[in-house]
């Protein structure tokens, strides 16, 4: 093998183990598939993620794996704030211990852990306070006082509530000591699985039991955020999955790099070219 080959060879490797650190710890970019957080963000934009802005953790995913891992925090900076855009995996679908879809979403943080959460005819309260909508959200004022029947798809499934008439809800916090009976257990039962990462929960009568021992009381493992797409009728969210635990948080949103509106059709090159959406390139997310 020749000096050039070799030499190639060396940077080569050199530039790929950069790249994989810095996408398993620092950056990651991210395509927005949906119209859940318009307009905010629309179909087609292509975002950076700062996965360093709250912790240096090990990795969710491990590309040349294509592996899913729990993530732990070695370096912790700070915690989501309200209206942060934050990128986390998904934490399943209601009943999944484990989630059937290894999938990132990405939403806005609007419950901290400890705030109370309330949808009143499509407004938002937390803590008994109004909160404005996003600068960018999609809301129309005709969901306001609009009549809907229940969702029994509505997290947490036992309550008549709707996706703009929903709550109150308190968001679980680590530390939070949960009095536990067979009349809120259904409320509990998911995080409290997934906590242990397998189903713990168990109901016999009026006994409940985790991990196979008699209980009455539970004690919250970890922080939770409660998140909301900006398109509020256009979004799954914590009002159909629940909460999102505080280790499954990937990184902020911080701009868009390339956005192209890719509902548009392509006959030739001009029409590429006036299908890229110049205008929120290098755009910063808020």
């Amino acid at each position: 093998m020749s000096a050039v080959i070799k030499k190639f060879l060396k940077y080569f490797l050199i530039a790929l183990i950069s790249a994989l650190i810095l996408k398993s710890f620092f950056v990651d970019a991210f395509k927005i598939p949906s119209a859940s957080m318009e307009n905010t963000l629309l179909t087609g934009d292509y975002i950076f993620i700062n996965k360093a802005y709250y912790s240096i953790s090990t990795p969710h995913y491990i590309v040349l794996l294509n592996l899913w891992l729990p993530s732990y925090p070695l370096i912790k900076f700070k915690t989501p704030k309200r209206n942060d855009i934050i990128v986390f995996k998904f934490p399943g679908y209601p009943g999944e211990v484990i989630p059937s879809e290894n999938v990132s979403y990405i939403k806005r943080v609007i419950g901290l852990p400890g705030d109370t959460v309330q949808i009143i005819n499509g407004l938002v309260y937390i803590n008994g306070r109004r909160i404005p909508q996003p600068e960018n959200a999609i809301f129309s004022s005709s969901i306001i006082n609009k009549e809907q029947a229940a969702d029994e798809k509505i997290f947490p499934g036992n309550k008549d509530w709707t996706n703009n008439n929903y709550g109150p809800v308190i968001v679980p916090e680590k530390g939070q000591k949960v009095h536990l009976t067979p009349y809120n257990i259904a409320e509990w039962e998911i995080l409290i699985d997934r906590e242990f990462g397998y189903k713990a929960v168990s109901v016999e009568g009026s006994v409940i039991t985790i991990d196979r021992k008699p209980v009455r009381d539970y004690i919250v493992k970890k922080n939770y955020y409660f998140v909301l797409g900006d398109n509020r009728e256009d979004s799954l969210d914590s009002r159909y999955w629940g909460f999102v635990a505080d280790d499954l948080v990937i990184g902020k949103a911080v701009f868009i790099y390339w956005s192209w509106d890719s509902s548009k059709q392509i006959n030739n090159f001009t029409d590429i070219v006036k299908h890229i959406r110049f205008n929120r390139i290098f755009k910063i997310i808020n």
